[in-house]
């Protein structure tokens, strides 16, 4: 019997590992002992921690003021680490209040003047704007309409360029009520500050005109971005953007949206990204809405037609929007890090020959991605469906080939080995069913048991609970099959060789289906196929193919880069998706989507792994073992341990209102006054965690029961995405009367038949603080025939469902809002009721006190628990 000679290769880990398995085998037909199975997995998972999690979590080091002489024209982390300081020292700043409206204009006004006495006045010109905007845009199904909200706008151009093509750099200096929002988006606007000053003192002129846009009114959502890009007299000549964002705290900022249509604007970042981290695959998840979030992107995409590119910081997601997005959990590095990125961009952009006409070099979309941080990939659309189908081709044909090959070699009709191949293709099919189908039960099982989320905080168990259940489903089958039947005509290796021909079948099928359908992540697939039939081609030249398992060290060697890669990728979205989870509602299962994450994660870095498994003896007993190590997980998880939430760290989300309700009748009498909390839980274990804490919910209750009597289940639901969700809110009510810590008033100015008669015309007055909300019903026979809010609802009502909802807010302006509403009826009748009508006040910021009834029901939530919480006044009318 033949026996495996010693090999020297690079990756000695690896290689080492398999040669030592090789050689134990004393015949082409012999299993390998099962001792070394448990091995061969675990080396998987080694090279996971010491490879991919290195690279997954590398920033470089930071520049300290003291080395900008002998570093000049880099970003300095350090000076923008103190004014990062200096921002969060402000607070929270909600858009309307003190902090974000006064405090915050007037820090980036000085940092914009020191960067004016700093700055090469020879060969630059600075040009600053404080920009007060008001109008209204459709943000799902909501008005959403703003007063006075504010912009920091500043122009930063060469003397001597005549270009009017502006490149335009954008983050946000507003945040969530409760949230200094350091991270989301004080990093950012520290950047671009730094940006800015780097770009003023270089002697290194531009072309372009830079305009750095710090908004004011992101969070309310994307207004102050709306008032720059349809009213600003710079917006018309912005012909690219840079859109910074942060979706936690630290980390490296993820470019996950280009163009669109613009595959200039890659080349670009592919040339001078300093850190590149960026994937397609991103894109498609983010634009196909799965995601509950948006950026400024998409309104200077779709109101300015502005192509560029959209990046964020995206680790430590669990402090997004809660008070622990502090300064002190922004690494230093990591503004290195980004502001290395944003600068190196600038100055490529602000050079770009394609910014005189970018309409010119609009031509589809790109394929990009980067591999571990080290470098970046990315060609067109077009290309990648070339790439796509003929990688898959080559392969199937290749596949085909080492069939022929076993059959010649094994003196078997290659029809026999061909319907073995179908009976293991199969088998591999239903063992993808199997990998998807066990880790959704596990997530499926914990929930029934109110058990979801166990992984939120040690993610290490999700290890466990979906990637072992995922290995065992790939593998189950053919494991089942290999045992029990035993084919003495063709070899063990040959058998098993067809499994991974079986898998490389799969992607390349997928591979196809989706490239026809113009998605472009199947450059995963074409990834993972490229590798595989490398070496398969490697094997089929030389004599390795059909010499026992000496196939497989080529093979295992040639995926170690789709094992970095896709470990690198899947983890990358792990890392997205988990602290999301905190924060997705309570209508979905989050479990379900994990899990469905570390499948796709196990079938692309482990589907030409798994099935090795079967190359060891007893491999029934090594399924068995990775169920016993599920088994284990599971037990953890219901323990303590998986308890998701942890102080300061990983919290719990609750928001809540302090309501103060009154619904008039149409006589003027009123049915309802009382007082109560109404809470919008954030994710899935709704109000199970607090129930045995020293927080008091006895009488709460959903508000699910109210949906078809009151209008909007008779609670104030802030902005879209809470009355989205409000059949899921709860009701707490209160024995002392919540406190409204200031003015509000609705009046109706007058009553008026129009000249049609029958249409009537009601025209209001609304006053109050910076959030308020309008929720207008039409009575049975009633219709809105027009108003002084943008038409869009009206216009199109199969788009826009009832009721009605006005998201009105302002910033620097508290002018009274007077609007009116023209309701016609064909009866003509007037005299009876003919529309409800919502009005909240929300007292979003600290600028308003809390009574002290509520300020010790705050104080009673466990240290494992964040609020959002401000008082609000809801009343009800019919007229």
């Amino acid at each position: 019997m033949s026996q495996i000679k010693e090999h020297k290769v690079s990756t000695a880990a690896l290689d080492s590992a398999l040669v030592s398995l090789l050689k134990s085998s004393k015949s082409r037909r012999a299993k390998l002992s099962w001792y070394y199975a448990p091995a061969f997995l675990l080396l998987w998972l080694a090279l996971f921690f010491a490879v991919v999690i290195p690279l997954f979590s590398r920033l470089p080091e930071s520049i300290t003021i003291a080395q900008e002489s002998q570093r000049p024209n880099e970003f300095v982390a350090e000076r923008a680490q103190r004014l990062l300081q200096s921002y969060d020292s402000i607070g929270p700043k909600v858009v309307g209040s003190i902090a974000n409206e006064e405090l915050t204009v007037g820090f980036l006004l000085e940092e914009v003047a020191n960067v004016r006495a700093a700055m090469r006045a020879d060969l630059y010109e600075l040009e600053v704007d404080v920009q007060q905007s008001s109008g209204a845009y459709m943000h799902w199904n909501m008005v959403n309409m703003y007063q006075g909200v504010q912009n920091v706008v500043v122009k930063l151009s060469t003397r001597s360029s005549a270009s009017e093509s502006y490149l335009l750099l954008n983050s946000h200096f507003d945040s969530k009520p409760g949230s200094p929002g350091s991270g989301d988006d004080g990093t950012m606007v520290i950047v671009m500050l730094e940006v800015l000053r780097q770009m003023a003192i270089s002697g290194q002129p531009f072309e372009h005109p830079i305009v750095f846009l710090f908004n004011g009114a992101e969070e309310n959502p994307l207004q102050a971005s709306h008032g720059f890009i349809t009213q600003h007299k710079w917006a018309k000549n912005c012909k690219a953007l840079i859109n910074l964002e942060v979706a936690g705290s630290g980390g490296r900022d993820l470019l996950f949206q280009t163009g669109p249509n613009h595959p200039w604007l890659m080349r670009y970042y592919k040339e001078n990204a300093k850190h590149p981290f960026a994937t397609t695959m991103a894109e498609e998840i983010f634009q196909a809405g799965i995601l509950p979030s948006d950026t400024d992107f998409r309104i200077f995409r779709y109101y300015g037609q502005v192509p560029g590119l959209d990046m964020a910081q995206i680790k430590n997601g669990y402090v997004y929007h809660t008070e622990f997005d502090s300064y002190a959990a922004v690494p230093r590095a990591s503004l290195q890090n980004s502001g290395e990125n944003a600068l190196a961009l600038v100055r490529a952009f602000a050079n770009a020959s394609e910014m005189y006409d970018t309409e010119a070099h609009s031509e589809g979309k790109s394929v990009f991605f980067d591999f571990l941080g080290l470098f970046i990939v990315c060609y067109s659309e077009t290309t990648g469906k070339i790439l796509n189908c003929c990688i898959a081709v080559v392969s199937l044909v290749l596949v085909g080939i080492s069939l022929w090959r076993m059959a010649r070699v094994s003196e078997l009709p290659l029809g026999h080995i061909s319907l073995l191949f179908a009976t293991i293709l199969a088998l591999h099919v239903l063992g993808v069913l199997f990998s998807v189908g066990l880790p959704l039960l596990m997530g499926v099982l914990f929930d029934a048991g109110n058990g979801s989320l166990t992984y939120f905080t040690h993610t290490w168990l999700m290890i466990g609970l979906y990637i072992c259940p995922a290995i065992i489903g790939l593998s189950l089958p053919t494991t089942l099959y290999y045992s029990l039947r035993k084919n003495l005509k063709i070899s063990h290796a040959y058998h098993l060789h067809m499994s991974l021909h079986a898998h490389c079948v799969v992607l390349a099928l997928i591979a196809i289906v989706l490239t026809a359908i113009s998605l472009r992540t199947p450059y995963l697939c074409m990834i993972s196929i490229l590798f595989y039939s490398a070496a398969l081609l490697i094997n089929l030249l030389s004599s390795l193919h059909d010499r026992g398992y000496y196939w497989v060290l080529i093979t295992e060697i040639l995926q170690l880069m789709p094992f970095f890669y896709f470990s690198y990728l899947f983890h990358l979205f792990l890392v997205i998706f988990i602290p999301m989870m905190g924060r997705n509602g309570s209508s979905i299962n989050p479990d379900l989507l994990i899990a469905l994450i570390c499948t796709l994660g196990t079938f692309f870095a482990l589907g030409f792994v798994s099935p090795l498994i079967n190359m060891f003896r007893w491999s029934k007993f090594i399924m068995l073992g990775l169920a016993i190590v599920t088994f284990i997980f599971s037990m953890i998880a219901i323990s303590g341990v998986g308890f998701p939430y942890r102080p300061k760290t990983s919290v719990m989300r609750v928001n809540f209102l302090h309501v103060r309700r009154v619904f008039y009748e149409f006589d003027g009498s009123v049915s309802l006054s009382d007082s109560g909390y109404y809470f919008d839980f954030q994710d899935r274990r709704l109000n199970h965690p607090l129930e045995d804490t020293s927080l008091d919910l006895t009488g709460l209750t959903a508000i699910k029961e109210h949906c078809d009597t009151e209008l909007m289940c008779g609670v104030p639901c802030f902005n879209h995405r809470w009355c989205k969700a409000r059949e899921t809110g709860n009701w707490l009510p209160r024995e002392q009367e919540v406190i409204i810590p200031g003015n509000s008033s609705l009046l109706l100015l007058s009553k008026s038949l129009l000249p049609t008669g029958n249409t009537m015309r009601y025209e209001f007055e609304l006053s109050g603080p910076p959030h308020m909300g309008l929720f207008i019903q039409p009575l049975e026979g009633v219709t809105v025939e027009d108003w002084s809010f943008i038409r869009n609802p009206l216009d199109e009502p199969e788009e826009y469902e009832l009721p009605y909802q006005i998201f009105f807010s302002y910033g620097k302006d508290n002018s009274p809002l007077r609007f009116h509403i023209d309701f016609t009826k064909l009866a003509g009748n007037f005299d009876v009721p003919i529309f409800e009508l919502g009005v909240a006040w929300h007292y979003v910021s600290y600028d308003y006190e809390r009574d002290a009834a509520g300020k010790q029901f705050i104080a009673d939530f466990p240290d494992f628990v964040h609020v959002m919480e401000w008082p609000t006044l809801y009343k009800r009318y019919i007229y």
